[in-house]
């Protein structure tokens, strides 16, 4: 499978694609492969398989073993630094976060994890990495400058270097656990001058109603992860965002 144009064939056929993130340092393979399956039974479209610390390793490539014996979704590293890599994922996030301060997170982790995605024969999908106010854990591991919730020209700005660089996707991230997600007119001014590029939106998205509305503001990817390892029954939490972006 081609993932890349899997979930590019989705989000022109339904809208909006629906992405499940999955910590590998917070639950045991089991567990996060429990979840994967829960999140595949309420309708997401792909497993992203990653985080900000902790995330590498044999344990990540015993999470990402685990969920392929419970689903067949496809499954996407979204990888902290270079240790994020594993042979075993179908495709990975290959990203540069662009508006870092700290260049190993713009091309250094790149270029050492460049050979082993090359040599593993995972797919990548080129993407720049963008966080927004509040930021987060990944903000401040990542020695992001924050762009701020209410300044969508800068958004745009860095939207527009990392389309220029041939980036296919990018990633508006409010940080995991987010107290408010990126505001729609963001998200709005973002598309329009991506046009045909995707954008993926992700970050303090906890309801439907918070999931349609950045939908609506024209995000082509929503990626919801805290609320998974929170929930009780993922597959109704997942179901019910899913439905309201997809409606």
């Amino acid at each position: 499978m081609q993932v890349e144009k899997y979930l590019n064939d989705i989000a022109e056929r339904e809208g909006t694609v629906h992405l499940t993130l999955i910590d590998p340092a917070s639950q045991s393979p089991d567990e996060a492969a429990e979840i994967a399956l829960a999140a595949a039974q309420g309708g997401t479209d792909a497993i992203m398989v990653g985080g900000s610390t902790g995330a590498g390793g044999m344990l990540l490539d015993q999470t990402l073993l685990k969920i392929k014996e419970k689903t067949d979704k496809p499954n996407i590293l979204f990888p902290g630094n270079s240790a994020g890599v594993s042979r075993y994922a179908d495709a990975i996030f290959f990203m540069s976060l662009l508006n870092s301060r700290d260049i190993s997170f713009i091309t250094s982790n790149q270029v050492m994890g460049a050979p082993v995605v090359y040599k593993s024969g995972i797919e990548p999908i080129s993407m720049a990495y963008l966080i927004v106010e509040p930021g987060g854990t990944v903000g401040w591991v990542g020695d992001a400058k924050l762009i701020p919730k209410n300044k969508a020209d800068i958004a745009v700005a860095y939207a527009l270097a990392g389309k220029y660089l041939g980036m296919h996707y990018t990633y508006l991230e409010a940080g995991s656990g987010a107290d408010e997600a990126v505001r729609p007119e963001m998200i709005g001014a973002v598309k329009h001058v991506l046009g045909d590029n995707k954008l993926i939106v992700g970050g303090g998205i906890r309801d439907a109603v918070t999931a349609k509305r950045c939908a609506l503001a024209g995000a082509d990817m929503i990626v919801t992860g805290t609320i998974v390892e929170k929930s009780s029954n993922v597959t109704a939490r997942i179901e019910e965002i899913v439905s309201a972006i997809k409606s």
